[in-house]
């Protein structure tokens, strides 16, 4: 009888712990989008503030590892931020950050990943 009231109070306990997680990833004021890329991959991407400024999360998720991508950041149609990332682990996915400046006004934020071997375009929008 131990061992069962044990267990349930273990699995009660699990259950709590992971659903107080689940909030953690996005904070307080973060706005987060996601949908499908044009092939296969699915993006995901995340605005919040960060200490006066905005902090811009992109991902792409295409199960595969090894995939290159070239990707930007858009904030009001200004290119803030570029780069290149392959995907990687397990999940063959990436995820880049970076801090920008709080335009005034609401800001427009556009995410985008191409990979060059396919032509395969991830596009989010959202507005902060």
């Amino acid at each position: 009888m131990n061992t069962i009231r044990l267990l349930t109070t273990a699995a009660a306990a699990a259950t709590v712990l992971g659903v107080a997680s689940v909030p953690a990833e996005a904070k307080t004021g973060d706005i987060v989008r996601q949908g499908p890329c044009s092939g296969h991959a699915d993006w995901k991407l995340k605005v919040g503030p960060e200490g006066g400024r905005l902090e811009l999360q992109g991902e792409v998720d295409s199960n595969r590892s090894g995939q290159a991508w070239r990707w930007r950041f858009k904030d009001n149609g200004v290119l803030v931020a570029r780069g290149t990332a392959t995907t990687g682990g397990a999940s063959g996915s990436f995820e880049v950050r970076r801090v920008t400046s709080n335009r005034s006004g609401s800001d427009t934020i556009v995410f985008r990943a191409r990979r060059p071997a396919t032509g395969e375009v991830c596009r989010g929008v959202l507005t902060f």
